[in-house]
């Protein structure tokens, strides 16, 4: 009697499932070993009895009539997947990467045979309702009531169609069987060779790719690499002929073609000479609209990344063909970004042009430019080549435009400013037309707090200025020295002459009595600036202007000169005699007096001594001219105010030796109450000095005798407190503590400490 049949017997890896009819809701697992069958594990549940099977990995895929079920052999976990549909069998069928193909109605469906999820947006369709199916990668082979289909997963499409009569069984070993009850045919496959050349022409890329990574390297004669690469190649010209830019570049990129390849698919960005040596399957498409503007976006992000492997740095081992090939291309590059900008996102041109280490072509950059009146872009062009008398020839003329970016002088003073000491000439020729017609502005090209602008030679900057305007030198002159910091001489000094000229050239004798600098309009506020700068700056030559100022005017101006020379005598003169103001010299003694120099120390007692008896001008060294009227009597009362106010710094013995036998003890009163009051206060002063450093001095004497009581006896045994080593009769340091140390030892530890607070 017959108790088991078994049905649906696949093998994997020796492992062997059978299913009992007579209990169809359990499975098991057996092994071959060793000559026979051992079982791994027994009592698998299953809901009904399995039709088809299939091995994929440690998982078990298995249809039901009605529906599949996925089955992790190692847990016996189950999940279910989909129904079966209308056909009369399940069909499981393992295909590449760990998938099966599960066929349901006229559909074969894709699925992960771990997970059980699907792995494809789109399931197969047949043609009829398949009657077993079949994997040859990369084809499913579907065996139909009357006919076998030839399909591919990825891409989706129908390779061949065969006509038999009633096929029913498949199956593929090294060629492809098919049966009938009747009849056995074999298919079998053309060279792979031929399919790939046959596919290329039906531009079927993808599938012809899958055939050559196939093929084992060598067979047929095939250079399997050369292969690959040249259908790769055809398939990412397609895919441009077909406008997919982005796919298409990727793949190049991948193939490392040539930037001038690429470059020469777009029309019109590549010069005529590049483009004759270039060679294409078929001609590129011609672009145009809303799909060459696609085209030149993807463009610009693949040169973006060719431009950032080209910058980086060469290896030192190129010969200079490669480095000449490596600038052409990079020339190459840059150029076609910038038309590629001009026709995309103009907003980019001027970026890439500011860039220090652009290549654009210089002619044919300025061609498309020019073309496209991107006046504002070929500037930017001519300066980051050097091109400077070009760039500043077309800002000479875009100025005078009525309108556009370029329209008047801002352009040309900005980009003045940017030239640098090495282009002075060049600057001065183009900045004279601003200088005279907007000196405002074109002083800026001068004084504006950039770098470029402070290095230029000023010597020469000042020249030119002169040669234009004096205006403009004066403020020139007063940019560099108050702003810049600026100490030459010689500035200073041409400074003080400018603001000399300018104020003789405004000179009205009506304003001749004066306080000077107290002048109304240009006449007073020049002055005023000649009078402060004479005081303040501290590096003109005051021996090389003296002999240019005006002898019977701009006497305030002469008494400072005079006074930089330390010819105080002359200065006071001027002041007290000259200009009758008695604040202005005692002002001038304030700023000049100084005890400890003796040139200075007796400059309120010289002004003094002028009060008394007013000098002969012409003796002293000083002219005046005839229109100023000298007092000669002695004004007492102005020296005896300076003799008060003044007392502690003028030598008491010498002023009284210096007043007149008649002058009157009541006029001199005040100040000798005031020295004696003074030198009481010295006195004083000195004496609790005395006192102090008296007391300081007993201090210190006590002290030491204080210090030199303590007797500290070093013994033959006496250690070293550090070391532990005998003292003898070397050097020794105490502490307060009583503690002594060798002296060595003293300063390694003083070290150590000092070392230590310092790591705090």
């Amino acid at each position: 009697m017959v108790l088991y049949r078994y049905v649906c017997v696949p093998l994997c890896w020796g492992t062997l499932w059978y299913q009992s009819k007579q209990a169809f809701d359990f499975g098991q697992l057996l092994e071959w070993r060793d000559g026979g069958f051992e079982e791994l594990k027994a009592d698998l549940g299953l809901p009904d009895i399995a039709k088809s099977i299939a091995w994929c990995g440690d998982c078990l895929c298995v249809g039901f009539r009605k529906d599949y079920m996925l089955l992790k052999t190692a847990t016996g976990e189950t999940s279910d997947l989909f129904p079966t549909g209308k056909q009369q069998e399940p069909l499981i069928t393992p295909v590449a990467n760990g998938q099966l193909a599960l066929g349901k109605d006229d559909l074969s469906i894709y699925v992960d045979a771990a997970s059980g999820k699907p792995t494809q947006r789109h399931a197969t369709t047949w043609s009829e309702i398949p009657v077993c199916l079949a994997y040859s990668q990369p084809y499913l082979i579907a065996v139909l009531p009357s006919q076998v289909e030839i399909r591919t997963i990825e891409p989706r499409m129908l390779v061949q169609s065969i006509e038999l009569l009633n096929p029913r069984y498949i199956t593929v070993r090294e060629s492809l069987y098919v049966a009938s009850q009747s009849t056995v045919w074999r298919l079998a496959p053309v060279p792979p060779s031929v399919q790939i050349q046959q596919l290329l022409q039906e531009k079927h890329f993808e599938l012809a790719l899958h055939l050559a990574e196939m093929i084992p390297d060598g067979e047929e004669g095939i250079d399997k690499g050369s292969c690959i690469h040249d259908i790769r190649y055809r398939f990412a010209f397609h895919l441009f002929t077909q406008h997919r830019f982005k796919e298409s570049l990727e793949i190049f990129t991948e193939l490392s073609t040539g930037p001038i390849e690429v470059v020469a698919l777009y029309p019109s960005l590549l010069p005529a000479e590049f483009r004759r040596t270039i060679e294409f399957p078929v001609k590129p498409p011609l672009l145009v609209g809303a799909e060459l503007e696609k085209g030149l976006v993807v463009l610009t992000e693949y040169l973006m990344q060719k431009r950032r492997e080209f910058q980086k740095p060469s290896d030192s081992s190129e010969d200079d063909v490669v480095l000449t090939e490596r600038a052409e291309m990079s020339q190459i590059i840059d150029t076609t970004l910038l038309k590629c900008y001009l026709q995309t996102n103009d907003a980019l041109i001027a970026p890439l042009l500011r860039l220090k280490d652009n290549n654009c072509h210089v002619v044919e950059c300025e061609r498309v430019l020019t073309k496209s009146e991107k006046h504002s872009e070929l500037v930017l062009l001519y300066e980051s080549k050097g091109l400077h008398r070009k760039a500043l020839e077309l800002l000479l003329q875009r100025a005078h435009t009525k309108s556009g970016p370029l329209r008047g002088h801002e352009n040309m003073v900005r980009y003045l400013q940017r030239l640098g000491p090495s282009e002075i000439e060049l600057i001065m020729e183009y900045s004279k037309w601003i200088l005279e017609k907007h000196p405002e502005a074109g002083l800026k090209i001068f004084t504006e707090d950039i770098s470029e602008v402070e290095a230029l030679p000023r010597d020469k900057v000042l020249v030119f200025l002169m040669s234009i305007n004096q205006d403009l030198a004066v403020q020139y002159l007063e940019r560099i020295i108050s702003t810049w910091k600026d100490q030459t001489p010689d500035f200073h000094n041409q400074l003080i002459t400018l603001y000399k000229n300018k104020v003789d050239r405004l000179w009205d004798s009506q304003y001749g009595n004066r306080t000077a600098g107290s002048e109304p309009g240009e006449l007073g506020e020049y002055r005023r600036r000649l009078l402060d700068f004479l005081e303040s700056s501290k590096f003109y030559k005051p021996e090389k202007l003296i002999t240019h100022f005006p002898q019977g005017k701009m006497f305030h101006e002469r008494a400072l000169l005079l006074g930089r020379l330390n010819r105080h005598e002359q200065a006071l003169a001027i002041y007290a005699l000259v200009l009758k103001d008695i604040d202005l010299a005692k002002e001038y003694c304030s700023r000049t007096y100084n005890k400890d120099e003796f040139e200075s120390k007796d400059v309120y007692l010289s002004l003094f001594t002028m009060y008394l008896n007013p000098p002969d001008f012409q003796k002293l060294g000083v002219t005046v001219g005839s229109s100023v009227a000298i007092p000669t009597q002695p004004n007492v009362e102005a020296a005896l105010q300076v003799l008060v106010e003044h007392h502690e710094r003028i030598d008491t013995p010498k002023a009284l030796n210096a007043l007149p036998s008649s002058t009157k003890l009541e006029s001199v009163l005040q100040f000798l109450v005031d020295v004696v009051e003074e030198q009481c206060v010295q006195r004083r002063h000195s004496q609790v000095l005395r006192s102090l450093f008296w007391s300081e001095l007993l201090q210190v004497e006590q002290k030491r005798i204080h210090m030199e009581s303590h007797c500290i006896a070093i013994s033959e045994e006496r250690l070293c407190e550090s070391c532990k080593k005998r003292l003898g009769t070397s050097a020794f340091a105490r502490f307060p503590d009583g503690r002594i140390l060798h002296f060595w030892c003293f300063e390694e530890t003083t070290k150590t400490k000092g070392r230590l607070k310092r790591e705090m």
